[in-house]
């Protein structure tokens, strides 16, 4: 197929395009920044809230994998709107009137999450009315629009990777790994939760699934995980070992991070800081509660299964600290858009 990617710098959409490129499809990017594009790969600078552009670089291809999105923890509801919501409808656009059939859409579990636990969980439909914070309210107003544009000869489908991590990883893996350096980081709770994650090369081949399955699945949202959930003190300390760190041993209890980070986002907000705050009210929970899902319909929908487990993944994490990790240029958070980065 002919694949047009957006926010193709990101770490899930370099290892996706690196897919899509070794089976032989013919893979375009579109970003606003230029980034180290695999061989063959054609690579066209644009934002996607940009519709003319978006529209001119979509043209001639067969499917779009739509991975660009704003996924910073602060900042206005303008900008998560522009860029996640109304960039969405561009894409959405802009498959249409070039006769595009399939969509593949990367969301976020986030976008059904009201806040509690969810355990053993399927797909539940996005709901923007429960969603927490800016990021998962715009992924849920998006996924909710892509999923509505599916339609006889336009295949849509929703993908949901949760807690996307690997080699190079500056979201999940180099924050903790930051955190831990600076003597920051902290369990919130017990550290007992349950969480899944998931891979990033299992993430990619997921993604490439749905595409080449989107006609039977179209209008479907799947979860994505490698669906071994572990206690998330246990994956903390896991992730700071492989950076060659020991993890710290201070814990602070769930409803002191949460008020924290309720007070420290309006602080953030109020004086307009653009800096990362060391804690949201968003954070807290999600490093407290339990979040793990049921795989089963995932798999047998995508004919898919994990390839790498977290005991493999985190020894190649320790790998590429010992060889690389000090020392290579950081790469963007998976899902990270160049339309509008961090």
């Amino acid at each position: 197929m002919r694949v047009l990617v957006t926010g193709g710098t990101s770490l899930i959409a370099r290892a996706t395009i690196d897919r899509l490129v070794e089976r032989g499809d013919v893979v375009t990017t579109f970003q606003r920044r230029r980034g180290a594009s695999s061989v063959g790969v054609t690579e066209l600078l644009g934002d996607i809230v940009d519709a003319d552009a978006l529209t001119d670089a979509a043209a001639g291809h067969d499917a779009i994998v739509h991975v660009a999105a704003k996924v910073d923890v602060v900042g206005p509801w303008t900008e998560y709107e522009r860029v996640n919501v109304q960039g969405t409808a561009n894409v959405v656009a802009a498959a249409r009137s070039n006769g595009i059939g399939r969509l593949v859409y990367v969301s976020s579990p986030s976008v059904a999450h009201g806040g509690g636990s969810l355990v053993g969980v399927g797909a539940h439909a996005a709901d923007p009315s429960i969603t927490r914070g800016h990021y998962a309210t715009s992924k849920a107003m998006a996924e909710r629009l892509a999923l509505g544009a599916a339609a006889p000869g336009f295949d849509v489908v929703a993908v949901r990777p949760h807690l996307v991590w690997g080699p190079g990883d500056t979201q999940l893996v180099g924050r903790i790994v930051d955190r831990a350096r600076s003597g920051r980081l902290a369990v919130i709770g017990s550290g007992g939760a349950l969480i899944d994650s998931t891979y990033i090369d299992n993430a990619a081949d997921a993604l490439v699934a749905a595409l080449d399955r989107a006609p039977g699945l179209s209008g479907q949202a799947l979860v994505v995980s490698n669906g071994e959930p572990r206690p998330v003190g246990e994956l903390l300390a896991r992730i700071v070992a492989a950076a060659g760190l020991t993890m710290p041993r201070t814990k602070v209890p769930k409803a002191v991070a949460f008020f924290g980070g309720l007070a420290i986002e309006r602080v953030w907000e109020l004086a307009r800081i653009t800096g990362e705050p060391p804690m949201t009210s968003f954070l807290a929970e999600q490093l407290s509660t339990a979040h793990w899902f049921d795989q089963r319909h995932t798999r047998a929908a995508l004919d898919w299964t994990p390839s790498v487990g977290i005991d493999e993944g985190l020894r190649r994490l320790a790998d590429w600290y010992r060889a690389d990790g000090a020392t290579d240029p950081p790469i963007q958070p998976a899902g990270q858009s160049p339309a509008r980065g961090r």
